[in-house]
């Protein structure tokens, strides 16, 4: 609550720009300006925070995704940290739902970054450097945050729902559930998972968008030590093998004093004869039958 205070989450828009379908999410009115009831604020933050969490530890993605001026910064910053996808130059239609045209983009920006790697620029003329550049740094700029998925993501994470409303418009047709934060001006219906606070200060969407990366954090934590567990439960089994392998017969100790009462049958040796050849046999043939 002191983080959420300190931030200026609770500072919603003016009155008369309100959208009456965002009511049950304000407190009350000062100096012509809502403010946003903070206890919703942070129950929808525990919900959007649990909703990721079991989004990324089922093995899926999160898309961070917030274009205006305020949001930029903070969203790359929080969608690197956690490893996570972002866009925050521009959203371009059909980024989910003609994601297969998206990936041609993301295969054309791959090859123009290793052409300049592998040396291919020197033997192009500085003109067709500049535009390949120029080509390279658009794409970077529009497809830099998705360059390495391969998949639509599991969950959308979205500043600002009017001005994303093309990024919110798809990922509802898509299927694909939304944790949004939502303004006094925008409307909460259609989004799976409404945050009610200021969309327009810097510190409070850098609030947000760090619970939400640390949500994902969570989540690849909870799969770290998961797999770390594992890992012990199979030494544990290998060890068991090794101790409580079956030991072979004559490795065994006998305990001599338990046979000390009974009768040891020792069986006598089989004597197999073997079969002489006749051009082999020496002089004597009985007595060496007999000492056999």
């Amino acid at each position: 609550m002191k983080s959420l205070l300190e931030s200026g989450v609770h500072f919603g828009h003016q009155v008369k720009r309100w959208d009456p379908r965002m009511k049950k999410y304000i407190f009350a009115e000062r100096n012509g300006i809502h403010i946003i009831d903070l206890q919703k604020t942070i129950q929808a933050i525990k919900e959007g925070y649990d909703a990721v969490r079991k989004t990324v530890a089922g093995g899926k993605t999160v898309m961070f995704v917030g274009t205006k001026k305020q949001a930029q910064q903070a969203i790359q910053k929080e969608a690197e940290r956690c490893g996570m996808f972002y866009v925050n130059s521009r959203w371009l239609g059909g980024m989910l739902t003609n994601f297969s045209t998206i990936k041609k983009s993301l295969l054309r920006l791959k090859k123009l970054e290793k052409m300049e790697v592998d040396g291919t620029f020197e033997n192009l003329t500085k003109k067709e450097i500049a535009s390949l550049a120029k080509e390279r740094a658009k794409l970077q700029k529009n497809l830099g945050g998705i360059k390495e998925m391969k998949d639509p993501p599991g969950i959308l994470f979205i500043i600002d729902t009017r001005k994303e409303a093309i990024a919110v418009a798809e990922a509802q047709r898509m299927g694909i559930p939304i944790v949004a934060v939502v303004d006094t001006n925008c409307n909460p219906e259609g989004i799976d998972f409404p945050i009610p606070g200021n969309d327009d200060a810097i510190r409070a969407i850098t609030l947000f968008t760090q619970i939400i990366a640390n949500a994902v954090v969570e989540a690849d934590n909870e799969a770290g030590l998961k797999i770390i567990e594992t890992l012990n439960d199979e030494e544990e089994i290998v060890e068991e093998v090794v101790t409580d392998a079956s030991i072979r017969e004559e490795d065994r100790e006998v305990d001599i004093e338990a046979y000390a009462g009974e009768a040891v049958v020792v069986p006598a040796p089989v004597v197999v004869a073997e079969e002489v050849e006749e051009d082999a046999l020496p002089v004597d043939v009985d007595k060496v039958y007999e000492a056999k």
